[in-house]
Parts: C-alpha cells; structure tokens; sequence
C-alpha cells in the first residue's frame, strides 16, 4: 500500500539549514511545506538538565535517540541524525567568513572562487544571526567587516580570558570575543547564558538550536514534519526532468512506501546525505544519479584541518570558568603576500597538564599530601590552548560514493566518504603549518611562556562541498542560489553548496546560504 501525501514544498532534512530555510519560506509565503526528516523528533528541553547530570556523571550519550541504527557511512561522519541534526549539540560558534575566502583564486592563483561575493552575502549573514541570536564583537574593520551591529552583545569576558587576551596581544595580533549563538540577554523567548560549560547539552536553551524554530513553526501550522521517515530517491515526471515525487519509507511502518508529491523539493540534508540521496536516484535517463549530468555530485568535499598548541603562560587561571569560550583573530585571512597562508586563531583556556596526577614528571608515584603540593605548584601557572583552522582547497577526487557492500537495513547502499588532497593543498601544507607553528612561537615569545605540546588534526573537521555552486554545469550541481542545473523543480542547500572550507567554523556560512537560497524560491512561488 502506497501513501500519497501533496503539498507545495517538500524539504528533506531537519537540521539548521532546513530550519532557516524553512522559517523565512514560511514566513514570506503562503506555500504549503513539509519537512521530511528521516531521525527522531527530539523535542526536550524539560529533560536536558537530567540528561546532562548523566553526560557529566557517566559520560553518556546526552541525546538519547539521536542517530539510526544502522543508517552511518564510512568515513567523517557524525552518525547523528534527528530533527534539529548536528546543530542539537553543536558548540554555537558562528564566526563569518571573510571576503578573501570567496575569492582566493583571484587573489591568489590557487582554488576556486565562489559565484557570489560576500557583499552578496552579508545581509544573509546578519539575517541567520538574528534569526539564531547571536553575541558577538567587532573586531577591527579591516579583518572583521559587516555591514550592521551583531544583534546582542557579547557574552561577558571571563577573567581567565581577559588575562589571555593581555598576554596574546603583546605579540601585535588582535584578538577578540568568538561570536556565538548564545544569549547574552533575552531573545525570542530563550534564556540568558548561565555558563554551564556544556553546550553539546545546554540545559537552559540559551544556546541556538533548530528544535526552536520548529517548534514555533509547528504551533503557528505553518508547517507539516513528518519525523521517522527516509526519503530514498526522488522520481522523475515521464519523458521529464521534473521531479514528480520523492519515496519515502516510514520507519514505524516499513512496509508501506510513502510518496511526497510537490511542485518543488529542496534536498537540505548536509553535506553526506544530501548527494548520498542524488545518487540513490540514478534511473535510465541519469544512470550516475539526479542532477549529475556532468560527474560533480559528490565531489569537491573538503573541510578544515588544524594545528593546536598548549602553552604554558606566566599567569594564574583558574580552568572551569567557562572553557568553552574563546577568542578569536582573522588577522591571517587577509591577503599579505602571493603565497596562499590562511588561517584563523583561537585561543581557550585549558586544563592541559594541570589535573590531579598520581605521577611527576620523572614517573615516581605521588602519594598523600605530595599529590596536592605537586598539583598547587603546577597551578600557579596558567595553560592556553592556541588552535588555527587552515583552508584544505578541495580535489574533486575527494569524494562521496556508494559502497555497494555495505546497505543499510532497507537495503539502501550507503555512502563511502574518501578525502584526498589536492595537488595545491599538498604543495601547501608544509609551509602552511610552519607558518602557523611560527606565529604560536612569535605569541609565546612576546607574552612569555613555554610550549608544552603540538598536536595536529590530521582529519577534516568542518566537512562541507558535495554538490557545490557554480555558474557553469560542468563543474559545480547547483546555480549560485542552490538550484540544481539539471531540474528546475529540484533544489539543493547548505552545506553542499559551499566551494570551499574557508579558515572558520562554516554553520553561519551555510546558514546564510540557506537563506538566499529562500529568499531565490520565494520569487518562483509568489
């Protein structure tokens, strides 16, 4: 038995793309919308306080239910998957790119640029801040331009960062507050930061998540969501290239096939199960896949790599005022020279080397009171974290595809993530981490201190690309406003569209994209 459900937009997906993407549609026309998310619908801010008790007590799983069984892929993937996605427990840091990173190519030779600028993306930047809430500090003009305030201000400086910045800022770099996604006044009916220093469980809903913007949809019957249900391909219209309906599998009731039918469908499932679902699709007419046409989907994935230091500094903190907070430089994203070395700079408190020990230095045990005098020593010095995200610029052999082997329980094959450099990234990534590892030597010379360890990320953190913009087919899956070239009813958003990592944290970037790419579909349905 085949259920049939009609509406005007079908969105498949439920993390923090589809609920930007969702909300301003929803709020600018007067579309029927149903959101199709394939995890569990996790609506539980009454219960986090107990689920975080359990978290700092037993280290468990702090979202219960937030992933599907058997539903994973090889390669760098969160296995999470509920409606609210990644962005449930994300750390809400939502630094904007910088203009250099939409245009690398031009400036320097190497990568790619994007097809819009980011003056085309500012006013979508500050729109997903409003929308999220979110606290920041300009930073100086020239590395940190926007065109409007952030919408709260920043969250209070604790005293451990508010030593760090002195010290960090003897060596001539700026610093300043991280922006973040989380309140440091009232706002749309969420609460102030209490600190907790959990924010992949934030107990007070402080911290932004798409469970919010849901929910208020969901109260207001803008909106359809349909959870515990996977999409597994998207059907064409006869001798067409329109999409006619998108099958589902409804997890209660896995016997019965559900189909979606709409005018339009906009795949918003992150940069994995987004082309994961295109090449699912594959029929006659596209053997490798909707929207495929020219070999792009699933290519172009990349992320960020990033080097760490823990410093020893010449000042007493006291790890476990609010260690998630940082600070934050772009002064390495601007255009110095010809050589391309971009990176960002951040700066935590840490506990690094300053716990209870049962061991020195030299390895003889500490027992009774000499365990609390070696603790007291090593505390009246201060440890800081330095951490800078670099650009990784994307191969299109760095790729998602099927792994034929390997299906998930309703015999889906499922997807095999496989990054590979690029010849420029390899060229690169020498001299582009020495010069991070001499800009960590040049802070820890002018503000004192000692280097205590080097840690690299050797993985890609940040994954992003997969069908990636572009204004001519034949590299990219989608037009610059996340359209897909090859359907005219069939769009994708977020995360696969970006071209490349840039040097921060991408969610505000993928957001901001959401959100043009609703304000483009609004035009068509009006």
């Amino acid at each position: 038995m085949v259920k049939t459900i009609e509406t005007d937009v079908v969105v498949i997906g439920a993390g923090i793309t589809a609920a930007m993407f969702v909300e301003r549609l929803a709020e600018t026309t007067d579309a029927a919308i149903t959101v199709v998310e394939a995890g569990n619908k996790i609506f539980n801010l009454q219960d986090r306080a107990a689920h975080r008790e359990r978290y700092l007590k037993y280290r468990e799983n702090p979202w219960p239910g937030d992933h599907i069984r058997g539903q994973s892929a090889a390669g760098i993937l969160s296995r999470s998957m509920s409606v609210g996605g990644l962005a449930m427990h994300w750390g809400g840091v939502t630094p904007r790119f910088t203009p250099e990173d939409f245009r690398v190519n031009s400036l320097y030779g190497v990568g790619y640029d994007w097809p819009l600028s980011y003056d085309e993306l500012d006013p979508y930047y500050q729109e997903a801040e409003e929308r999220m809430g979110v606290a920041g500090e300009q930073g100086p003009a020239e590395y940190d331009p926007r065109a409007a305030d952030y919408p709260l201000p920043p969250l209070p400086l604790s005293y451990n960062l508010g030593r760090l910045k002195e010290w960090a800022e003897k060596s001539g770099i700026p610093f300043w507050r991280t922006p973040v996604a989380k309140l440091s006044q009232p706002y749309r009916g969420r609460n102030v930061c209490m600190r907790c220093d959990t924010c992949n469980i934030c107990p007070t809903g402080a911290k932004y998540s798409p469970d919010f913007s849901f929910q208020k949809l969901l109260e207001s019957g803008r909106i359809e969501l349909h959870s515990r249900t996977l999409v597994r391909k998207l059907v064409l219209q006869k001798d067409s290239d329109v999409i006619d309906h998108a099958v589902a599998l409804d997890r209660d009731h896995p016997d019965d096939a559900v189909h979606y039918r709409a005018k339009t469908f906009v795949v918003a499932a992150g940069y994995c199960w987004s082309p994961h679902l295109l090449l699912l699709s594959a029929n006659s007419r596209y053997p490798d896949g909707l929207a495929n046409r020219t070999g792009n989907v699933g290519k172009y994935v990349t992320g960020h790599r990033a080097i760490n230091n823990f410093v020893e500094v010449p000042e007493k903190l006291f790890p476990g005022v609010y260690i998630e907070d940082s600070l934050l430089s772009k002064r390495f994203q601007v255009k110095e020279s010809d050589k391309y070395v971009r990176h960002d700079l951040r700066i935590w408190e840490s506990d690094y080397a300053r716990k209870a020990r049962l061991r020195d230095d030299s390895g003889d045990l500490l027992l009774g009171d000499a365990i609390m005098d070696d603790w007291r020593q090593r505390s009246t010095k201060g440890v800081a974290q330095l951490r800078a995200y670099y650009d990784v610029i994307p191969a299109k052999e760095s790729s998602l595809t099927l792994e034929s082997s390997n299906k998930n329980p309703w015999g889906d094959p499922l997807p095999q993530i496989n990054f590979v450099d690029s010849d420029w990234t390899r060229d690169l990534r020498e001299h582009t981490e020495s010069s991070i590892q001499h800009t960590f030597d040049e802070i820890v010379r002018a503000g004192g201190g000692k280097l205590l360890k080097v840690l690299p990320f050797k993985d890609h953190d940040h994954p992003c690309g997969g069908c990636r913009m572009g204004t001519n087919a034949e590299t990219s899956v989608v037009d610059p406003f996340g359209r897909t070239h090859d359907h005219e009813n069939l769009w994708v958003v977020g995360t696969p569209n970006m071209v490349s990592s840039g040097c921060n944290n991408g969610t505000l970037t993928f957001a901001a994209l959401a959100l043009r790419s609703a304000a483009a579909l609004e035009e068509s349905l009006h």
